[in-house]
């Protein structure tokens, strides 16, 4: 006997108030359509702007280690790498709202239910990682600020759990969160990124030099950091009220704060000699910088929330019927626990691991969904039939990736350098510095799928 589908239902929820509206408990209940273009870009807005983002602007600048980039090619780098990964986002957006599904369950019609698990571990362990990463940079800058203003008592782990607190809470009420994004903190993030535009770039010497030479790599890096969210993109678009107001809140949204994070991240860096770990000192040291910088820490819980958040989520299609609420506690307990022993040490190959896994992955979704027709036969039910075939294109665009990508360099990945090294030398491939990792992966998945799909025709 088929076990019963286990997926949103449509029903009253539809035409429930949307100042009142929450998300619901488990995957047998609708989800409301009640967020609009402006709670889109809102949230989007403010996922774009990172205190991760502004130390990240060095891989930006050099992605290479050895060539870095005019200042020109640096922030048409952000422009390029932020367009294309943010359409990434908004279009994996589109069919999470016109089904209703979350990301990872919504991968049950791309791959099957039972092979679905298997991103949906991947996205699980990224979540995860994403949550630690924010709670960690939480923290630090919260103790940026309070060094600044002569207050250095408070130890870490104490601002790791306050903000485990915090993060966790707003993944009880959600949309309640979205809502308090667009009417409050979106006008204080404005104002405050305004603010260190000037006073930053007041400050920052002429910047010269440089070249375009890893202009494709350095638009990797970029995209890497829009297309983590590709597996986000349907958890919060399942409940906007058009797939227009879901593509265009994620692609205005981020992308203008996503550029203005990392254009400030580069005014920062020339400010303290291209130093990672001091990317911070201008802003704290510039006037009413405690302040302004204060509402970008508190902000930052937006990430972090979205993370656990999208981790419940993810969880849920392994387990449809338990509350997300307990999920999301026990989650914000586990990122809070593993956060106050984190480092970022390994931030940029992190990067690296995801846009392999996700890009490709959006390449195989977004040419079946979109062209060839699996909008009319996507199945979303706990028994949806398992397409081992989508797998293909979706492996071979991961190989794809690390045989163009520049390689990380973090010792505890040496091995899988070695690994990839030593396949590039036996098929006598060199990578040239042109090379985007992430559009050869995007093509190759894309095109298989294709190929997949006119076969399939023909049968």
């Amino acid at each position: 006997m088929k076990s019963a589908a286990v997926g949103p239902r449509s029903g009253p929820s539809e035409t429930v108030d949307p100042k009142a509206a929450e998300a619901p408990l488990t995957l047998d209940e609708a989800p409301p359509k009640a967020l609009g273009v402006l709670d889109q870009g809102a949230l989007w807005a403010n996922l774009g702007v990172s205190l991760l983002g502004f130390s990240g602007a060095i891989t930006l600048i050099n992605p290479l280690g050895d060539r870095p980039l005019s200042f020109a090619a640096a922030i048409l780098a952000a422009v390029a790498g932020s367009l294309i990964g943010t359409a990434m986002v908004g279009l994996a957006a589109i069919p999470g709202q016109r089904t209703g599904a979350p990301a990872m369950v919504l991968l049950r019609g791309l791959f099957g239910a039972r092979l679905s698990y298997l991103p949906t571990v991947l996205n699980i362990i990224q979540m995860i990682g994403w949550g630690i990463f924010e709670l960690w940079v939480i923290a630090r800058g919260a103790q940026a600020i309070a060094g600044s203003l002569g207050a250095t008592g408070v130890p870490y782990a104490v601002w790791v759990v306050v903000a485990g607190v915090i993060t966790t809470a707003l993944t009880i009420r959600p949309l309640g969160a979205v809502r308090i994004l667009r009417r409050y903190v979106t006008v204080g993030v404005i104002i405050s990124m305004a603010w260190f535009l000037v006073a930053l770039f007041r400050q920052v010497p002429t910047v010269s030099g440089g070249s375009w030479e890893a202009f494709a790599p350095s638009v990797d890096y970029v995209i890497a950091l829009s297309v983590s969210w590709v597996p986000v993109a349907a958890d919060f678009a399942r409940f906007s009220r058009s797939g227009r107001a879901a593509f265009t809140g994620v692609v205005g949204g981020y992308t203008i704060a996503q550029v203005a994070c990392l254009t400030l991240g580069i005014a920062a860096l020339a400010l303290v000699g291209n130093d990672p770990g001091k990317v911070w000192d201008p802003f704290v040291a510039a006037a009413l910088g405690p302040l302004f910088f204060g509402i970008l820490v508190l902000r930052e819980t937006d990430q972090s929330f979205v993370n656990v958040y999208s981790t419940a989520m993810s969880l849920q299609n392994l387990l449809p019927r338990l509350d997300r609420r307990v999920i999301s506690v026990a989650v914000g307990a586990l990122v809070t626990l593993i956060a106050i022993f984190a480092t970022s040490d390994a931030y940029t190959a992190f990067l690296g691991l995801i846009g392999a896994v996700f890009v490709p992955m959006f390449a195989v979704l977004a040419v079946d969904y979109f062209v060839l027709g699996g909008s009319r036969r996507w199945d979303t039910s706990d028994d949806a039939p398992a397409r081992p075939l989508m797998m293909v294109p979706w492996a071979l665009g991961f190989v794809a990736w690390w045989m163009l990508a520049a390689l990380p360099v973090a010792p505890e990945l040496r091995w899988w350098t070695s690994f990839w090294t030593g396949a590039r030398d036996a098929i006598g491939f060199v990578p040239q510095p042109w090379m985007s990792s992430a559009v050869g992966a995007f093509l190759v998945a894309g095109l298989v799928t294709l190929a997949l799909g006119a076969l399939r025709r023909r049968r």
